[in-house]
This record gives C-alpha cells, structure tokens and sequence, in this order.
C-alpha cells in the first residue's frame, strides 16, 4: 500500500522535571506512553529531541550572580570593557547584574543599529537619515540620546535596553558607547569580557592582537563551580537563561552522555533503535522583526550519530520540470522514485539538489523541534519525529 503521510513531528507531555529526577527514564517512559496512547508505532531511526532547558533542570545547572561576581573578580583585576552583549532580560541582564556587582568599572560596548541576533538598539532609517556611518562612526550615550532620544523602545518587548542595562550598575560603574569595531573597546580599557555568541572566537584572537592584555569570552566564565554551583566546562555563560531575579540556568552538560543513554533505554523498552538529540534555540530568523533565534552556542549539544551530517535530497519539483518534464501520472510517479532510489550519496553541486536546504541535520531537527514544543505552556519538552529519513520512494 501506498504510503501518504511523510514526516510528523509529535510533541509529547511529560511530568515536571526537577533537580535529581531520572530524565533518562523519564524520557523513555513518556515517549512509550505516548506511542501507546496513539497507537501509532514506533519506527527505526524516528528522532527523540529533549529540550536542553529540562536536562539543565535535572542536573541543577544553576549559577547566582554572587558566582559570576567571584569568577570575573578572579580574572579582571581592575576595570574591563564587555564587547558586543545581546540585548535580552532572559539572557544578558542578569549576566551584567553579576558583572555589575564586582563594583569594577565597566565599559559595555553595543553594536549598532542591532545586536548579533538582530535586536535592533536604533531605527535604521533614522540612522541613514541622520548620516550616521555605522563602519566608522563611534558613539557615546549621551550622543545617542540626542539623534534618537527617550525611550528607545525594542519593537516586540518594548525595553529600552540603554536604560536597563544602566539601572544594573552598582554605584554608576556601567558606561555605554556604540560601535562597530571591537578594537573600540581599546580606548577605554585593555581587559575584555566578549559577550558575542557566534563570533567570540574570532573577536577574542582580533583583541589579542591588537594589544588587549586580558581577554575572555562568556565561555570562558563559570566553567567550574564554585561553592557547589552549576557550571558548563564547554560554554560557560553562554546559552544561558534567567531562572529568578538573580538566578541562571546554565546551558546543560553531557548531552552527549546523556542523548546515548536515552537511545539505549528506549532500545531496551522497545526494541527499536532511535535517534536522540538535546535542542535549544531552533536558528530561524523572523522575518518581520529579523531576529535570529539563536542566542544559544549551538542548536544541538548532544545528537546520537545517526544525525550527524546534511541531508542529501533531490529537488523534485526541479526534477518535475526538466528529466521528466514528459511524463505525467503513475508513470511519471515510478519515473520519479527509480531515480531517488538511485541518486548519488553525494549530491553536493549537482542540479538535481538546486534549492535543497543546505543546513545540518540537527540545525534542521531543531528548528522542527522548537517550534513544535515552544517556549510557554505547552508542556511537550519532548519530540518524537517520525519518518523524516523517509522520502518519495520509502513505500
């Protein structure tokens, strides 16, 4: 029989995990339930995603400001600028609550007109109206309260980030200048903090060598704890989320670890070999505020192998208008599947792939994942996709 459904993605209901529970089990247990609830079964190489908020839970991964104090009092010892924060209350705020509290002077150094994820800071029209060059124009707070005044609203939290930040300081010891080059930041202070996710690398190596003596990166920060706290070895701060007015959760450890014990639990319940990953942010962009969902480091931290890689798909509609523009109904079908069927493992190049999406397989999956489960109440912070390995010709 022919099939008619291609891939679906589930999100399944779960308890509400805390600290010390058996999420592996948990997970398990849920997606077992699930596939009993809706008789549908489960299949070799379907996908299990868990969301990296809930393994963080389970682990107790969490930091105080009072921890981030201690951390960067332990690697500035006088003041420090910070390069390029995102402009977020769940990510970023509490990160500079932390920083403000060593009571070291702080420069924050803001990119103009959005930050890295595309928060905008100014209107962009007024921007070009007002001449500003953002390739070379530096500017100070009070410059940027006269071209573009008070508040400065972000169009969907409607925060003025400016005076936020500002508001965390501990004895006025927060200043903030906007600038495009990250070198800036060494007029002020020859110590950095780069906050930037996704190019921290490259910004910390630029520093170095142009004579900045201490610099780290959010990674760099609560990688081990202290007094019993949370910590990540690998991303620090970064991924992190507010968990109170003064709390953090930390971005989970040993996804890896973990998504492997979760394939083997559900092998051993079921008898089915499935693909696992942990997800966080899904990495679309909103194309009418421009935002980039990602402020996480990664998408995935921990996939099992089976994902690892890009997909390697033909176009069909290409196909449909040029090799078998000729043909039409079941012979145009079967046309179709033979040529699937015997498509090259790599397809990179070729004009049978035009228009395929050239992401990985977990950036795709946890896309799939993120908007499936969102962000609020839904309380499905597990995935079970099916058949997405399936394709035209899988009858």
């Amino acid at each position: 029989m022919t099939r008619v459904i291609g891939t679906t993605a589930r999100g399944v209901r779960g308890p509400v995990v805390k600290q010390g529970d058996n999420l592996i089990k948990i997970v398990a247990d849920s997606v077992m339930n699930a596939v009993k609830e809706t008789n549908c079964p489960l299949k070799e190489r379907d996908v299990i995603a868990i969301t990296e908020s809930i393994l963080a839970r389970s682990q107790g991964n969490y930091i105080n400001v009072d921890h981030i104090s201690r951390d960067i009092n332990q690697k500035f010892n006088d003041s420090f600028g910070v390069v390029f924060p995102i402009q977020s209350r769940n990510r970023f705020s509490i990160i500079l609550k932390g920083l403000a509290r060593t009571e070291k002077k702080i420069t924050v150094l803001f990119r103009y007109p959005s930050d890295e994820v595309g928060n905008p800071i100014m209107d962009e029209y007024t921007m070009i109206e007002k001449k500003i060059n953002p390739y070379t124009d530096v500017l100070t707070e009070t410059d940027y309260r006269n071209l573009f005044g008070y508040p400065v609203k972000h169009p969907f939290t409607g925060v003025d980030y400016l005076e936020l930040y500002k508001e965390l300081a501990v004895n006025d010891n927060i200043q903030v200048v906007f600038s495009n080059n990250p070198l800036t930041i060494l007029e002020y202070t020859k110590d950095v903090l780069v906050a930037s996710v996704h190019d921290r690398k490259r910004i910390v190596d630029l520093l170095k060598q142009s004579g900045a003596d201490k610099v780290y990166a959010l990674s760099d920060v609560m990688t081990s704890p202290i007094n019993g706290s949370g910590y990540n070895p690998d991303f620090g701060l970064l991924g992190s989320n507010m968990a109170s007015a003064t709390d953090l959760k930390l971005f989970p450890r040993d996804a890896q670890s973990f998504v492997e014990k979760v394939q083997e639990e559900i092998k051993r319940q079921s008898g089915i070999t499935v693909e696992v990953m942990v997800y966080g942010d899904g990495a679309f962009k909103d194309p009418v505020g421009h935002i980039w969902e990602l402020a996480d480091p990664v998408v995935s931290p921990g996939f099992t192998s089976g994902l690892n890689g890009m997909p390697n798909e033909i176009k069909i509609k290409y196909l449909a208008d040029t090799d078998l523009k000729n043909y039409s109904g079941s012979e145009l079908q079967e046309k179709m599947k033979e040529i699937i069927r015997s498509k090259n493992q790599n397809l990179v190049g070729q004009d049978a792939s035009l228009g395929t999406t050239p992401r990985r397989i977990t950036d795709l999956l946890g896309s799939l994942c993120d908007l499936v489960s969102g962000s609020g109440d839904k309380g499905t912070p597990f995935i079970w996709i099916s058949g997405y390995f399936d394709n035209y010709a899988t009858e």
